[in-house]
């Protein structure tokens, strides 16, 4: 497994604690993969990249103020949601999934970890009724299938830096996707910001909320 270094020279300001906690992921993840196939074997050997540094990516392009409220859409085993919780301790992170083993590992993880900012729930995301400031979400489906998932799931006051709204993690060629709507998006390039070789196709897809509430 690739080690924590990576994470600590792009984020120098992390404390003792953050550093503490995101060391400890990669040994809960190798046990639960044990059990049952939360991550890739290929991308467990690559974990602290491919997963931690990735969902990551977004705290390059926002600092979520405290009180913010997240919605991890289709979360998986945890991600980009635990990472941002690690980081981002005083907002709060709703991590959602359809598939109750994956969430079963994230409750397990979050205990683990004492991180009191993660709720983890095994629901569809189109029956929530509560109101967020961001929806966050790495490669779960197309932009356009998931449009209706998350109307009338934004708070209507933004106090954040950037508008509410959703942040994407995507790789490739995102326009003819992106262009399937006609929302407003600006990409962010994560090869701006990180060096490896991963993260030349990787990107940060940025969607407000506007005219759509």
């Amino acid at each position: 497994m690739d080690s924590m270094d990576s994470i600590i020279k792009y984020f120098p300001e992390l404390t003792a604690e953050q550093i503490e906690k995101l060391s400890r992921l990669g040994a809960l993840y190798q046990e639960w993969n044990e059990k049952i196939n939360v991550i890739s074997r290929k991308d467990m050997d690559h974990f602290y990249e491919r997963h931690l540094l990735h969902s990551l990516g977004i705290a390059k392009v926002i600092q979520f103020k405290p009180g913010t409220k997240v919605l991890d859409l289709g979360t998986g085993g945890g991600f980009p949601g635990v990472p941002l919780a690690i980081m981002f301790p005083d907002t709060h992170f709703h991590l959602v999934d359809s598939i109750g083993k994956k969430i079963s590992v994230v409750k397990d993880v979050a205990k683990q970890l004492k991180l009191s900012n993660i709720e983890a729930q095994q629901v569809r995301v189109e029956t929530l009724v509560r109101r967020y400031d961001f929806v966050v979400s790495r490669a779960v489906t197309r932009f356009a299938s998931m449009l209706p998932w998350v109307k009338g799931k934004f708070k209507k006051e933004d106090f954040n830096e950037l508008q509410n709204g959703l942040l994407l993690l995507k790789g490739g060629d995102v326009d003819e996707e992106m262009e399937e709507t006609r929302a407003g998006y600006i990409t962010f390039h994560l090869e701006d910001y990180f060096q490896e070789e991963f993260f030349q196709t990787k990107k940060v897809v940025y969607v407000p909320w506007e005219g759509k509430r």
